[in-house]
């Protein structure tokens, strides 16, 4: 391991985004202060919904080293910090192009609003003219309506300024004209993006945009209608719950069988059903939501699966918290920690804030110096298996230990040095001391001869003197040398390393805990994570703080559930597609397991990963899913994050404190019970476990569970402070045969290239991913659903956007594509339009 020596935290610059506007298909559940797709800060960190405490390595030593072996200055590695990418909170949202956060963010007040927008606050300063109280930071956050072409944009994570990569290949005609042109497309878009933004309750038609666009961008009304067409198309307008204007078309074209009633398929239905598809969709549970799944009873509100909106900047989720009954309320992001007292067993304490900030900042440290060793070193396999970021860690852990124990050796070695210096020169002092002594008897016995003496007798007087003389400058000089190695054996005794130890078990425990809070963030062991790819969507996150939903998020799959063709209690068992068509046996759970086929052009699959990796398989293809598809199946990780709900009569915690910590005892107990929520207005925690112990709590009884939270919070808030609960809830989501885990995550040997292939659909006949396809041997059988989207996976946003995205590629190959110029308007020339 001494290749490893280089253990510098160096800013990981992370796999490279997709082309501009591409959003293929992960950060750091619904978030905790994570992490718990965190997923060291980098531009601006917002803590996961889970913690926001910083935590550092207690008195700790990290030595970090530079690509030159350096010791790195603390200055300078805290500076470095600065630069890092992830606090220990659960992934960061995403957003599309980062780039666009800090254009908007630099943005004049001209520059961003509009003319009649910037006369409009004017009046508004104006009628306002008593000063506004000071903005309280945790006070809830307001979901604004987006204002501006620009801001129109980054909402709908688009680049304003350039096409994307889909839009290049849905217009090639724009992208092959002159600049002007692929302006004045640009400005359409923008345009029709801000109109739906504005009031995203009532359908966005093309007779109603086009009136509103400014001449001479609406001279050419074939674009205008090509880009609507496409907005509509591709789910940038015109989606979730929101009154039509136009009635649905009258003939159905096309059947769909959408597999599964959560987020992603309900988004897909609706859009298809709006495009005038025949959709019926099959839900095994009782209920609509999948993973998204709130507990009710009475005054009683808490989620069991997702629970946080990770930022709103980007995130389709603002466009129906403005749609339907939606309470958003910001999580705080103060976090205290609670550890044991090391007196009474069960007693905690608070962990000191200096305490906490230095083992978060050693956490950070960790992370970059994993990162430093995956995307410097190339450190990614070892005896030719893939390398996880646990083992790395460890491995950091135990360099560091080791640099620390090198320098305590080294240390001792300068003192034995100097002892064995301030030795020899004692033997010396001493060996002079006698010849002086000597010297001095001879050169007196010399001396007391009477004169006259000849000279042979003062001749050796004065020999004797000199020497004298000599020697005794000789032990003035060693003497001198002796006091100085004296002192600084007396400043290297008084100045010990800072630490005997790397991390205290004290600071260990600190440290679980943040790595308990990765789990979290990625509903699974950190030895289960790719070194490489763990974090590979951070670049995609929103801009914005985490929020939750207070009226519970199942809100949000209810209403997108209105008005459509749900059969719940349908299992699936078979799904058979042919060039020809579909048909997907599914199994009544309620009607004595009567069996029904449905025949239809297209299914669209959005069953969990979980259920796709079941062995034997829950639900049969044939022919068999493809083998790429299958090895991307296998490949990637679907974690485990399980709750426990505890509904009381009374708050007995800080009201003003939305999340609190508990530290445990032990690596191996590290995330049972690590991290409790207070979101609701009921007195109601949500206790999280994560990692190893989510697994293991899927074994064990209830009341055992419970009695553990409760003995957790009593050690934490005193025996008399917290009664017993009133209503309880445990989550087994591994068990769940319907979502068997929570969400997915780049597993060791994974990458996010197969959370594309989980995206690309499947034809009757082999066809291999990125070739052309037949018009004989077209897609049948399509996949949505949180593991299907590289960029914004393992989240609500990210299932919805997926839904979007199946929808509209079920529509253009069963409806054509309405945005695509056919022959006749090819050879017609677009009216010449200058932008400026």
């Amino acid at each position: 391991m001494s290749q490893f020596k280089l253990i510098a935290p160096k800013p990981n610059p992370g796999p490279l985004p997709p082309q501009d506007g591409e959003e293929n298909n992960r950060k750091r559940p619904a978030s905790s202060s994570p992490p718990p797709k965190i997923k060291m800060e980098a531009p601006q960190q917002q803590p996961l919904p889970g913690h926001s405490v910083s935590l550092g390595a207690a008195g700790t030593n990290g030595i970090l080293l530079n690509p030159g072996g350096v010791p790195l200055d603390p200055a300078a590695a805290a500076d470095a910090e600065a630069l890092s990418r992830r606090t220990s909170r659960r992934k960061r949202a995403k957003v599309e192009y980062r780039e666009m956060d800090e254009k908007l963010a630099n943005l004049s007040e001209d520059e961003y609003y509009s003319e009649e927008e910037r006369k409009e606050k004017e009046y508004k300063k104006i009628e306002d003219a008593a000063p506004e109280p000071e903005e309280d930071s945790d006070q809830d956050e307001q979901t604004d309506a987006v204002t501006g072409l620009e801001g129109a944009a980054f909402q709908s994570r688009l680049p304003h300024d350039k096409m994307t990569s889909q839009e290049a290949a849905c217009f090639p005609d724009i992208i092959q004209s002159p600049q002007q042109t692929q302006k004045l497309f640009l400005y359409i878009r923008n345009k029709i993006l801000q109109l739906w933004l504005e009031n995203p309750k009532l359908q966005l038609t093309f007779e109603n945009a086009l009136p509103q666009i400014e001449a001479p961008y609406n001279s050419d009304t074939t674009l205008v209608m090509r880009v609507h067409s496409y907005l509509e198309r591709h789910g940038y307008i015109n989606f979730g719950v929101y009154k039509r204007i136009k009635p649905f078309p009258t003939k159905k074209i096309g059947k769909v069988i959408v597999i599964g009633a959560g987020v992603s398929g309900l988004s897909a239905a609706r859009q298809l059903q709006c495009f005038g598809m025949d959709v019926t969709v099959l839900e095994a549970r009782d209920r609509v939501g999948g993973r998204v799944a709130t507990f009710r009873k009475g005054n009683y509100v808490a989620d069991l699966g997702a629970m946080v909106v990770t930022g709103l900047g980007g995130n389709p989720v603002t466009v129906l918290s403005r749609q339907i009954d939606m309470h958003l309320s910001k999580i705080r992001q103060k976090c205290p920690l609670h550890e044991g007292d090391g007196q009474t067993e069960g007693r905690c304490k608070l962990v000191s804030k200096d305490k906490d900030e230095m083992v978060e900042r050693e956490f950070n440290r960790l992370l970059e110096a994993t990162s430093y060793l995956s995307h410097h070193l190339d450190f990614n396999y070892l005896e030719g298996k893939p390398v996880s970021l646990g083992q790395a860690l460890e491995l950091v852990i135990k360099l560091q230990e080791k640099h620390v124990k090198e320098k305590q050796c080294e240390h001792i070695r300068n003192i034995i040095k100097l002892q064995e210096e301030m030795k020899g020169n004692q033997q010396k002092l001493t060996s002079l001391f006698e010849k002086i002594k000597e010297l001095h008897g001879q050169w007196k016995e010399a001396s007391e001869v009477k004169p006259p003496r000849d000279i042979t007798a003062e001749f050796l007087v004065k020999s004797k003197h000199r020497d004298l003389s000599t020697t005794c400058k000789e032990f003035d000089e060693l003497t001198s040398q002796q006091n100085g190695l004296e002192e600084k054996l007396s400043e290297l005794e008084a100045n010990p390393p800072s630490s005997d130890v790397y991390l205290s078990s004290r600071d260990r425990q600190i440290l679980d805990w943040h790595f308990a809070n990765l789990e979290f963030a990625n509903a699974t062991p950190l030895s289960t994570l790719s070194l490489k790819h763990w974090d590979q969507d951070d670049d995609f996150e929103f801009s914005g703080s985490h929020l939750t939903v207070r009226n519970g998020y199942s809100c949000l799959p209810v209403a997108l559930s209105e008005g459509l063709d749900i059969k719940l209690n349908t299992a699936i068992r078979q799904v058979r597609y042919t060039p020809s068509g579909c048909e997907v046996v599914a199994q009544n759970l309620r009607s004595g397991g009567s069996t029904y086929t449905y025949k239809c052009d297209a299914v669209l699959c959005t069953l969990p990963l979980g259920v796709l990796k079941q062995q034997p398989p829950a639900v049969q293809f044939f022919p068999p899913l493809p083998e790429w598809k299958m090895a991307a199946v296998h490949r990637m990780g679907y974690g485990n994050l399980n709750k426990v709900v505890l509904c009381f009569d009374r708050v007995f915690w800080d009201p003003n404190v939305n999340l609190f910590g508990h530290v445990g005892s032990t690596t191996a107990s590290r995330g049972e019970l690590f991290l409790f929520w207070n979101l609701y207005k009921a007195p109601t925690l949500i206790a999280l476990v994560a990692g190893e112990a989510a697994a293991i709590m899927e074994n064990v009884s209830d009341d055992v569970i419970v009695g553990r939270a409760i003995t957790v919070l009593k050690g934490i808030f005193g025996n008399s402070a917290v009664p017993q609960p009133k209503e309880t809830v445990v989550t087994r989501w591994r068990a769940d045969p319907w979502s068997r885990g929570s969400y997915s995550y780049v597993a060791a040997g994974s990458s996010g290239n197969d959370y594309d292939l989980m995206a690309t659909p499947v034809a009757p006949s082999p066809v291999v991913p990125g070739t052309p396809q037949q018009a004989s041997n077209m897609p049948r059988l399509f996949f949505g659903g949180e593991h299907t989207i590289r960029n914004y996976p393992a989240t609500v946003h990210g299932a919805m956007l997926s839904g979007l995205r199946e929808a509209g590629r079920i529509a253009d190959q069963f409806l054509g594509a309405p945005y695509m110029m056919n022959r006749q308007q090819q050879t017609q020339q677009p009216p010449t339009v200058v932008v400026t």
